[in-house]
């Protein structure tokens, strides 16, 4: 298996969070667009943010640079042009990160007799004193999603995908609603839409509940590429008088301008966009 998963190495033998390697490590990150053409990332600068997380995560108890790391691998893997094998390798690493980073701060709770439990609302009470608790949810909830898109159906499902999601996005939303410009309504919305009703795993899923978080991600952060295009995606696919407001929604979303805190990701989702126009006005 190409994936790895993080050592835990004493702390004694590598820098603490909050120093110079991992200050290098987010300075590479915000290089992540340098080369880029259109919507593709240059892989260089991204892989070499990978590399210098990787490096600060190996502290035993490095909370930060495990959820930078797999937000890291969720990037090269989603705007580089990988290819699918290389994309589900990449993101078993940041599923790996992000777990290694929640089991880091489920101990650190418990060693002060805090709740162990597992439900979103006890644990989001459990951590609220966390700054590292919403980002490390939120990306381990990505890239939990992502590698389900990406994995055999049957492993994703044995994995408990799904659920995972689920738990870990009502996780975010319960610590902060308006983290990552509502990223917990975000992913949420997007997991009721996209994954299959599988009796006896995931017989919750809800169309209309998608819709319901989707248009909370958008309340929550109108101007948000992403929330936009999802919501129009489940808009559309639920059919109705629900497919002319998601033309609406991604004919301004194509003419909109691109953030220059996340301009790949942006441009990705504008690629999207264009792509569902096409469909839609040839399947009509």
């Amino acid at each position: 298996m190409l994936a790895t998963s993080l050592l835990f190495l004493a702390a004694s033998a590598m820098p603490a969070e909050g120093s110079p390697s991992l200050a290098s490590a987010d300075a590479a990150w915000a290089r992540r667009d340098d080369g880029r053409t259109g919507a593709r990332a240059n892989a260089r600068p991204i892989s070499e943010a990978v590399s210098r997380y990787a490096s600060a995560a190996r502290p035993a108890d490095a909370v930060e640079p495990r959820w930078k790391l797999a937000r890291a691998l969720f990037f090269e893997a989603k705007f580089t042009g990988r290819q699918r094998d290389d994309q589900r390798a990449l993101l078993e690493r940041a599923r790996d990160a992000g777990e290694e980073a929640i089991a880091i701060l489920r101990r650190r709770t418990e060693a002060v007799g805090r709740s162990a439990s597992t439900d979103p609302q006890a644990v989001a009470a459990a951590l609220s004193g966390e700054s590292d608790a919403a980002p490390t949810y939120f990306w381990t909830a990505v890239a939990w999603g992502e590698w389900g898109l990406v994995a055999p159906r049957i492993a994703a499902a044995r994995k408990g995908c799904a659920a995972k999601v689920r738990d870990y996005a009502a996780t975010v939303i319960a610590l902060d609603p308006a983290f990552e410009e509502g990223g917990g309504y975000r992913i949420l919305g997007r997991l009721h839409h996209r994954a299959p009703r599988i009796p006896g795993l995931t017989g919750w899923v809800s169309r209309a509940e998608g819709i319901k978080n989707l248009r909370l991600a958008v309340k929550t952060a109108p101007r948000n590429f992403v929330n936009r295009h999802f919501l129009a995606e489940a808009l559309a696919d639920a059919g109705g008088a629900g497919k002319a407001e998601a033309i609406q929604m991604e004919k301004e979303l194509v003419a909109d301008t691109p953030s220059p805190r996340h301009l790949v990701e942006d441009l990705a989702i504008q690629e999207d966009a264009k792509r569902d126009l096409a469909s839609w006005s040839a399947g009509s």
